[in-house]
C-alpha cells in the first residue's frame, strides 16, 4: 500500500480499480468526469476505457460486459441518468452477472447543472440499491462494496456521491498494484438475458422480495453507523454527516446515525437508532429521501417522535449544505445559543457577483455574433443547448433564447417554426452534443421537412467538462489515434441538403453564409470551425492604437472579457487577449490592431 492525496473523484476511479474493474465507460459531465480520467492514467492489465458518445451507450455495452461476468463501472452526472434510464430501468430487471456500478454524481445548488435531480430517488424508482459516500476516504472502499453487493445480489447499483465529494481531497491508502477480475464469459441463457414481459413479471416480483433481504443486510452494513447516546438523534448521510459530525463532537449526548445505504433503507439499523429517543432531525441535501422513510418506519411501528426536518420546512428544501448551516441548525434543534456552541452568525457581506463569461478569444462569441448580424431587424429564434455555448445568453450577445437539456434545442427550433412559420429559427450545437444527442433531432428535421438553420459550433474538444475527446477529434481513452468521425459527411448522409463550414473569426463571410442559408427552404447546416482557444498558443495579442474614438462598440456588441475601459479609456488585457481578432472587425475606424508581441 502507499498513500496519496486524491480528489475524491480519484478515490472513487482507484477504488474501483482495486475492486478489479475490467470495462469503464461514460459521458463527461461535471461532477463526474475525472473519474474516467483517472481510471484511464492508473489502470493496469486489460481494462478497457471509453468516453462514450452518450451515457445510454455507456450503460448498454457496459451491461454486456456484465452478462459476460467482467466487472465494470459507468460515469456520468445526475441529468446523464435521465439519458441512459431506458436501459437502467430493464437491466433493473434483468439483473446481471459480474459486478456493475453506476456513478450518478449529483449536484447540489446546482453548481453546474439543469436541476437538482437526486439519484437517491432514482435508485428507489428503478429498485436497485444506491450507496451514498461521505468522504473521498469513504468513497474508496464504499466502492469496493458496491461492487461486492451487486454481484452478491445480481443487480447493478447505483453510486452517489456529491460535488463536495467528488471535489473534496484526502490522503487515502491505495495499493500499489490492481488486477483485473477473471471472469468466465457470458453463458447464452435467452430466458434470462431476453428481456419479455413474462420475465419482467417473474423478475418484479422477485425484486420486491428481493429488496428487503438487501434491507436487511445493510443494516449489518459497517458504514452505517450510530454514535452518541440521548433522547435526540440526527440522521444524515453524503456530506452532510461530515458537517453534522463536526458540529457534534462536543455534544456525546445526541445520537448521529449515518446512513450510506439509503435505498433499500436498513429499517433494523434505524429502528435500534430509535431507541430511546424523542426528536428526530434529519439533515441531506436535495429531496427529503432520510426523512420520508425515517418517518415512514415511525408511523409503522406506532413511535411516539417527533420529526424534523424539509417537510416540516425546519431545513430549507433546496440547494446545498454548508458546514455553517448545519450548524446552525443543528444548533436551534438542540436549543443551544450559537455563541455558546462557537458559532459566528454575524452578517456577512455579499461576495463579489462574478457570471460566468465565455473566454476571452472564444470562437463561440465570433459564431453568435455574427448571426446576431445577419439576423438584424428580423424575426429570429435561437435555441441553445447545454455546453459553453449556453452563456450566448448572456448581454451583450443575449443569443440563446431557450436552453432545456442536450441536444433539444435542434428539435425545439423545429417546434418554433411549425407554429410561426414567417420566423427563422436557429439552432446552436457544440460538436461534442452533435454526436451525444443532436443526430436524431436532425434526423426528424429532414424527415418531417422543417425549415431551420442548424448551428454546429465545432470548437474540437469537449470544453465545457473538461476538454475531453469525442468522435470527431481523431483520439479515443485508450490513448488510440482513430479516424475522425465527420461532421459533414454525417449530415450528408442524413439528407442535409445545404452544408457550409465557415471559420466564425472570419465576420464578413460568416454572416454573407448566414444570410445567404436563411433565404433558402429547408434544413441547412453552417458548421463554425474553429478550435478552442485553451487547445492551442495564441499567436498574437492586439492593442488600440491612436485612432480609438472611444465610441466602446467593440465592448458594448461582443464583451470580450479582455476589452475593458481604464480610466475612461478602452484598453485591451494583454494577460486575456488570443488575437482572435473579432474587435477589429468590430470597430468602426479601424482602431485595433497591431501585436503587443512587437
Amino acid at each position: 500500500m502507499k498513500k496519496d492525496y486524491l480528489m475524491g473523484n480519484g478515490a472513487i476511479a482507484l477504488g474501483a480499480l482495486a475492486a478489479g474493474i475490467n470495462l469503464v465507460s461514460g459521458y463527461p459531465g461535471t461532477p463526474s468526469s475525472e473519474i474516467l480520467e483517472t481510471v484511464s492514467k492508473y489502470k493496469q492489465g486489460d481494462v478497457h476505457v471509453e468516453w462514450s458518445v452518450n451515457e445510454k451507450a455507456a450503460l448498454e455495452l457496459a451491461a454486456s460486459a456484465s452478462y459476460a461476468g467482467a466487472r465494470t463501472l459507468v460515469t456520468m452526472k445526475q441529468v446523464g441518468l435521465n439519458v441512459a434510464s431506458d436501459p437502467l430501468m430493464s437491466l433493473a430487471y434483468v439483473g446481471v452477472k459480474g459486478g456493475m456500478v453506476i456513478v450518478s454524481a449529483d449536484d447540489p445548488g446546482p453548481i453546474s447543472s439543469q436541476t437538482e435531480q437526486d439519484t437517491r430517488m432514482f435508485a428507489s424508482f428503478c429498485r436497485i440499491p444506491v450507496f451514498d459516500p461521505s468522504s473521498p476516504e469513504e468513497a474508496f472502499s464504499m466502492i469496493q462494496d458496491a461492487f461486492d453487493y451487486s454481484e452478491k445480489y445480481k443487480t447493478p447499483v447505483l453510486f452517489r456521491p456529491t460535488t463536495r465529494v467528488c471535489h473534496a481531497y484526502a490522503s487515502i491508502d491505495i495499493p500499489e498494484t490492481t488486477t483485473p477480475k477473471l471472469y468466465d464469459g457470458f453463458v447464452k441463457d435467452s430466458k434470462r438475458w431476453v428481456i419479455f414481459p413474462k420475465l419482467s413479471f417473474m423478475n418484479h416480483a422477485m425484486i420486491e422480495k428481493r429488496n428487503p433481504l438487501i434491507g436487511d443486510d445493510f443494516s449489518t452494513y459497517s458504514k452505517n453507523i450510530v454514535t452518541g447516546s440521548g433522547k435526540k438523534a440526527v440522521f444524515t448521510g453524503g456530506i452532510s454527516y461530515a458537517y453534522a459530525k463536526e458540529y457534534l463532537q462536543d455534544y456525546p449526548e445526541v445520537k448521529l446515525c449515518k446512513i450510506s445505504t439509503p435505498y433499500p433503507f436498513p429499517e433494523k439499523f434505524v429502528l435500534s437508532c430509535l431507541e430511546g429517543v424523542d426528536e428526530v432531525i434529519c439533515l441531506e441535501e436535495l429531496s427529503p429521501f432520510i426523512e420520508a422513510e425515517v418517518t415512514k418506519l415511525i408511523g409503522k411501528h406506532r413511535l411516539n417522535i417527533k420529526v424534523y426536518g424539509k417537510e416540516s420546512g425546519y431545513v430549507k428544501t433546496s440547494g446545498e449544505n454548508s458546514a455553517d448551516y448545519v450548524a446552525k441548525v443543528l444548533s436551534d434543534f438542540l436549543k443551544i445559543p450559537s455563541q455558546e456552541a462557537g458559532i459566528y452568525l454575524g452578517d456577512m457581506p455579499d461576495l463579489p457577483v462574478r457570471p460566468p463569461v465565455l473566454c476571452a478569444g472564444c470562437p463561440h462569441r465570433a459564431s453568435f455574433y455574427a448571426v446576431k448580424k445577419a439576423m438584424e431587424g428580423k424575426n429570429a429564434y435561437f435555441c441553445g443547448d447545454i455546453g459553453c455555448y449556453t452563456l450566448g445568453n448572456a448581454m451583450p450577445l443575449d443569443m440563446v433564447d431557450t436552453c432545456l437539456c442536450m441536444g433539444a434545442g435542434i428539435t425545439m427550433a423545429q417546434g418554433f417554426h411549425w407554429v410561426d412559420k414567417e420566423g427563422t429559427c436557429f439552432a446552436f450545437v457544440g460538436d461534442s452534443t452533435f454526436f451525444a444527442s443532436g443526430m436524431t433531432g436532425i434526423v426528424n428535421a429532414v424527415y418531417n421537412e422543417a425549415d431551420m438553420i442548424l448551428c454546429v459550433l465545432d470548437n474540437s474538444t469537449t470544453a465545457m467538462t473538461g476538454h475531453q475527446p469525442h468522435p470527431g477529434t481523431g483520439k479515443n481513452m485508450m490513448g488510440d489515434i482513430v479516424d475522425k468521425i465527420s461532421i459533414e459527411h454525417i449530415l450528408e448522409g442524413m439528407g442535409v441538403k445545404k452544408i457550409v463550414t465557415v471559420n466564425p473569426l472570419d465576420l464578413n463571410k460568416s454572416v454573407e453564409v448566414i444570410k445567404d442559408c436563411a433565404s433558402l427552404p429547408g434544413v441547412k447546416a453552417i458548421i463554425f470551425k474553429s478550435p478552442c482557444i485553451a487547445l492551442f498558443k495564441p499567436e498574437k495579442k492586439l492593442c488600440i492604437s491612436d485612432k480609438c474614438i472611444q465610441c466602446k462598440k467593440c465592448i458594448r456588441e461582443i464583451g470580450c472579457p479582455a476589452i475593458s475601459t481604464v480610466k475612461g479609456k478602452v484598453t485591451i488585457n494583454e494577460d486575456l487577449c488570443t488575437g482572435c481578432g473579432l474587435c477589429s472587425q468590430v470597430c468602426p475606424v479601424n482602431a485595433i490592431g497591431g501585436d503587443l508581441d512587437e
